[in-house]
Formats: structure tokens, C-alpha cells, sequence
């Protein structure tokens, strides 16, 4: 009897480290009511009212993936790579318009030019720069489509059917013409904020090797016909491709049981 006696007191009153030993780190718990602790930080994205023209943006974007989208929209999506967009720029760069104070430094020079000479002048020739406004690029279009080297159309111009046209009239006339991404690089080459389309009409001999492959590389891409009829195939979302996959399972396992019963 003695024996059990000890064993249960030994139960019940079992060693406690903290209270024998004392702490160095003594637990603190923080109060989160209104003054009290610092809240944690929260991800509140989801419970953010975002702006309307956010969220027009975000459900065209679904739409487009959920809707079959006919080719001519489809073919503003196959925009040229990282490389040769590298390659394009870095031709269409040199031959940028020039600013105020550009124009007004070779206007003073040429007029310098015109007062210390005494004899007849010779016509001056147009500096070679970019082309753009979408007007003004469908006119060259129509009107000098031969002498026209690549036409670059931005692929986020909204609303589309501002330029969903143009890429059938340079393949109506035989202009090569490629699909780059972003409106606002367009127009930072141009001096504006956003340019829709820019082209260009001559270059200088040390950068026509680079055009002529460029070209050449992009043409089987954007003037073939037959690479531009394709519709641009729905995409599901999560919860869809989910289901789907469940009644591909039901319907599998329900074949599988006929052939072993037949």
C-alpha cells in the first residue's frame, strides 16, 4: 500500500521547469483592440474597391480568354519576340523627329548658312525620321506603299477597331508590317505619350542589312494570309477546367466498368 502511495504522488505533482527556473524571455501577449498593439499586416487586395476603368480592363481581359475571338482580333495577341522587338527599336531609334530645340538649332544654321553664301542655293534634303499618326500612315499607305520599309503597330490600342483594319490594308498593298507590344513605347520613339502605329519610309545604308533581315524574318509571321485566319481558342477558368476533368474521370471509370462487365 505504501508503494502506490508514492507513485501517486509522484503523478501528481509533476516538475515545472518555469516556475523553479527563471525566464530570461518572459512571454508577452499583445492586445489588438483600438490603441492597443500594431495590427499585422493583411494582403486586403481582394476587399479593395478597385477604380472602374480597372475593372473594365481586368473583365475585357476574361472575355477574351472565355469568348472564341475571331482572327482579326486574335492576330493583335502574336506580337513579335523580346529579340526583334531589340532589333526593330534599335534601328527605329536613330531616326527619331526632332524636338524644339533641335529644329530651331538647324533652322539657325541654315540660315547662317544662307546669309554667308552669295551664290544659289541647293535644295535641302527632308531628314529621314519616323512616321506616325494613324491618318497620316494610312495615307503612305495608299498613296506610296512601295517606298514604305516596315509599318509597327502597337497591339494594346483601345478601343481595337481604331487599327483592327490596318494589318489587312499592308497586306492588301504588300507592305511588311509586324505587331510590337505597348502604344506608350511607340510614342516615347515618336516624342508623344502614346502612338497607335509609326512607319518608315527610308533608312541610311549601315542599318538596311538589319531592316532587310528583320523584314524577313517577320514577314511569314504577319503578311501571310493563312497565318492570320486562325481563331483564338476559349480558355477556361479554374473551377471549369476542374469540373471538366472530374467528368472525364466519371466517364472513363463508367467505360472501364462496361468493358470489364462485357
Amino acid at each position: 500500500m505504501v508503494r502506490r502511495s508514492v507513485k501517486a504522488t509522484k503523478k501528481a505533482a509533476p516538475k515545472d521547469f518555469k516556475s523553479k527556473h527563471a525566464h530570461l524571455f518572459k512571454k508577452k501577449s499583445r492586445d489588438f483592440r483600438i490603441g492597443r498593439a500594431i495590427q499585422p499586416k493583411r494582403d486586403v487586395s481582394r476587399f479593395v474597391r478597385w477604380p472602374r476603368y480597372v475593372r473594365i480592363q481586368r473583365q475585357k481581359a476574361i472575355l477574351k480568354k472565355r469568348l472564341k475571338v475571331p482572327p482579326s482580333i486574335n492576330h493583335f495577341t502574336k506580337t513579335i519576340s523580346k529579340n526583334q522587338a531589340l532589333t526593330l527599336f534599335n534601328i527605329l531609334k536613330h531616326y527619331r523627329p526632332e524636338d524644339k530645340n533641335e529644329k530651331k538649332e538647324r533652322l539657325q544654321k541654315e540660315a547662317k548658312a544662307k546669309a554667308e553664301s552669295k551664290g544659289p542655293q541647293q535644295p535641302k534634303t527632308k531628314p529621314i525620321v519616323v512616321k506616325f499618326g494613324l491618318n497620316h500612315i494610312t495615307n503612305l499607305i495608299e498613296e506610296r506603299a512601295q517606298e514604305i520599309k516596315v509599318v509597327a503597330i502597337a497591339h494594346d490600342v483601345d478601343p481595337i477597331e481604331l487599327v483592327v483594319w490596318l494589318p489587312a490594308l499592308c497586306r492588301k498593298f504588300k507592305v511588311p508590317y509586324c505587331i510590337v507590344k505597348g502604344k506608350a513605347r511607340l510614342g516615347s520613339l515618336v516624342r508623344q505619350k502614346t502612338a497607335t502605329c509609326v512607319a518608315l519610309m527610308d533608312v541610311h545604308s549601315e542599318h538596311k542589312r538589319n531592316l532587310e533581315q528583320f523584314v524577313q524574318n517577320v514577314a511569314p509571321l504577319y503578311n501571310d494570309a493563312k497565318a492570320n485566319s486562325k481563331w483564338g481558342a476559349p480558355e477556361f477558368g479554374i473551377k471549369s477546367t476542374h469540373l471538366r476533368k472530374a467528368k472525364e474521370r466519371l466517364e472513363t471509370a463508367e467505360a472501364n466498368k462496361k468493358l470489364s462487365l462485357a
